[in-house]
């Protein structure tokens, strides 16, 4: 590969990045999807060579990927781990974790900031989707996520968050590329649920948050009830202690 119009990862998500952390990212979507397949050997020299990069970025990008377990270091090249049914699953748990925390967070401060924000995003969303821009809707919708993340200022929160984003922010765009092809009208609905989460978190109506964590995780339903009972307990016990 030589040319960047040939990445399957949007260049202009990374514009400013180190070229190891582009060559990761473009590493990664394509374990992802399924293009460099599992099981697989990639070469320091043969990446080198197809990027016609130096050997030191290359070197970089799999240390990145190694750190994210989709790839393992060896003494040959690397392997391809890639990602199973199970890690997605585990990756999503970990996003339903965080924002009913976060939301639980929320209830308590003043969020009128952060609802003009995230108004603004959705609007972003609205008119990608008007435009069949998927990458655009794909990046305002993880920006979406993270801006809403970062409002309540938790260091360690954004640390987790910040580990995941980069296998997360692949999932989405691959996601909503297939969208695009096979169930463009779907668009729509995650975009009224965009437009739920922003009316959860300005009326601080935690029946509302709830239905939109149903929506945005609508394969682990029961999780959902679960965590959000968990978080309440958890509240209700630190207002106790207080």
């Amino acid at each position: 590969m030589s040319t960047s119009n040939e990445y399957i990862y949007p260049i202009k998500w990374i514009a400013s990045a180190s070229t190891g952390v582009r060559l990761a990212c473009e590493l990664r979507i394509r374990i992802i999807s399924g293009n460099i397949q599992k099981g697989t050997v990639l070469s320091e020299n043969k990446l080198a060579s197809e990027f016609e990069v130096s050997r030191s970025p290359i070197r970089e990008a799999l240390k990145i990927l190694a750190s994210e377990n989709i790839i393992r270091l060896e003494r040959m090249g690397a392997v391809v781990v890639g990602l199973t049914e199970q890690d997605i699953k585990e990756i999503y748990d970990v996003r339903l974790l965080i924002e009913t925390f976060v939301y639980e967070r929320l209830v308590k401060l003043d969020t009128s900031k952060l609802v003009r924000e995230l108004s603004k995003i959705t609007e972003m969303m609205e008119i990608a989707i008007k435009y069949k821009d998927v990458e655009e809707f794909s990046y305002q919708d993880v920006v979406f996520h993270e801006t809403i993340i970062r409002s309540i200022n938790h260091s360690y929160i954004m640390l987790i968050w910040n580990n995941t984003k980069p296998v997360m922010e692949s999932l989405i765009l691959l996601s909503m590329r297939k969208r695009l092809e096979e169930k463009y009208e779907d668009f729509k609905r995650i975009l009224t649920n965009h437009q739920v989460y922003v009316e959860a978190i300005k009326t601080k109506d935690r029946d509302i948050m709830i239905r939109a964590l149903h929506q945005n995780f609508d394969n682990v339903q029961g999780k959902v009830d679960d965590l959000w009972m968990s978080q309440q307990m958890l509240t209700t016990e630190r207002e106790q202690k207080k």
